[in-house]
Formats: structure tokens, C-alpha cells, sequence
């Protein structure tokens, strides 16, 4: 099993770790193992011929890596340009560098694995209510990270600046920030469907500033739904 990914999501995040995994009807990636490849080549002339909306979907996993475990990496991304090869390149080695060192510490998702799912936690929620056709993977991530600053922030984890950079450099790929939730209690329900909430418990991943992050299962129902506008 060899992986050549020819997306930019799939090149920074999804060809590398061995997860695999297929949708139900109750949620995403349910079902599944992990199978590691072979080995995984990348090139990126492949980007050359993705629709920008794609390649815009890709830079949400790469923001979300540099957001939990590298502030200077984040800097470094506010102003590059990723129309140039050689930082594009740059950049996709860097991801692919910090997913390896979290999967070689943690292959099957007991412990700080789960942080590569920031955002995802309410992504998948708006993933699954728009039924997967509205959003590209990367876009609902996008719109979750905001979801996951906001409530961050509101636990003090997060500052105002800090939030806004990164809502900044997600409209700067032109990726969605703002989704209209039309039931907070059924969306707030749909939490539990997600793979990582376990004994009725919602596992959310958060931001601690940019470049560190902290896991909470024991968030106040009132406090998440707050967040939910």
C-alpha cells in the first residue's frame, strides 16, 4: 500500500498516519482501521490542476497544525505566499513533519493524536447537518476552528489578537469563517456521535494561544452552547 496524494489536504494530513476510513449515516469516519503505507510521495505539480476552492480546503490542515504545536510556524504562514513552489514545499514538509512526530507517539488516537482534531469536533457536526454536499472537508474544518477559538477564548484560554490572527489567516485562503446554526440544541446533541466523545463526555480540543493546546472533556453544557451563534 502506497500513497500518492494529489490534493493538498490529502498531501499535508489525510496520506499520512495510516487512518482509514469510511462515513455512516449517524457521522464521519465511524468505521474504520489503521493500515500504515509503505511509504507516501508527494509531488506537488499535482496542486497545479486543483480547483483553487481545494487548494484552499488543504491550507485549513495546515493552519490547524501550526495553531497546536508550532507559533513560529504560524507566523511564518501569516505572510507566505503559497503560490510559490518552493515555500509551498516548504510548507507541506513542515506539516508533514509535525502529523509524523504526533502519529509516531500516538498511531492509533489514545492521546495526543486526538489533538490533530481540532476543529473537527464541530466540524464534522456541520459536515454532518449539511449532509456533505455544502462544504469541502477543509472548509467545515475552517468554519470549526473559529467555533473552537470562540470557546477558548471564552474559558480564557484564548485572546482577542491571538483569535483574530488566525481567523485572518483562514480569510486571507479565502475559507469560511461563519456558519448559521439553526438548532443549538440538535447541534450541540450531534456532538455525541463524534468518535472521540466517549461515557456521554465531549472531548474538545483547544487552542491555548497559537503553538500550544489543551484537551477538555469536562466543559459545561451551557458554556458550549454560548458559543453556538
Amino acid at each position: 500500500f502506497i500513497q500518492i496524494p494529489t490534493t493538498l489536504l490529502s498531501q499535508v494530513d489525510a496520506s499520512v498516519g495510516g487512518k482509514t476510513g469510511v462515513n455512516n449515516r449517524f457521522g464521519k469516519n465511524l468505521i474504520g482501521a489503521f493500515y500504515q503505507p509503505k511509504a507516501v510521495y508527494i509531488d506537488i505539480d499535482f496542486l497545479d490542476t486543483l480547483p483553487k476552492r481545494e487548494f484552499s480546503a488543504g491550507v485549513a490542515e495546515i493552519i490547524k497544525m501550526a495553531v497546536m504545536f508550532d507559533a513560529d510556524y504560524f507566523e511564518f504562514l501569516e505572510d507566505a505566499d503559497l503560490s510559490d513552489k518552493e515555500t509551498l514545499k516548504r510548507v507541506i514538509g513542515r506539516s508533514i513533519e509535525l502529523k509524523a512526530w504526533v502519529v509516531n507517539q500516538d498511531e492509533k488516537e489514545a492521546g495526543i493524536r486526538a489533538v490533530l482534531n481540532y476543529g473537527h469536533t464541530f466540524a464534522h457536526v456541520i459536515e454532518n447537518e449539511t449532509e456533505y454536499k455544502k462544504y469541502l472537508h477543509g472548509e467545515a474544518v475552517a468554519i470549526g476552528i473559529v467555533m473552537a477559538n470562540r470557546l477558548a477564548h471564552k474559558l480564557g484560554l484564548m485572546g482577542v489578537e491571538q483569535m483574530e490572527r488566525v481567523k485572518s489567516l483562514l480569510i486571507k485562503h479565502s475559507l469560511p469563517i461563519e456558519y448559521n446554526i439553526e438548532d443549538i440544541d440538535a447541534f450541540y446533541d450531534k456532538f455525541f456521535l463524534d468518535k472521540k466523545s466517549a461515557n456521554s463526555k465531549i472531548k474538545f480540543i483547544l487552542p491555548e494561544g497559537i503553538g500550544s493546546f489543551e484537551v477538555r472533556d469536562d466543559i459545561d453544557e451551557d458554556i458550549v452552547k454560548s458559543i453556538l451563534i
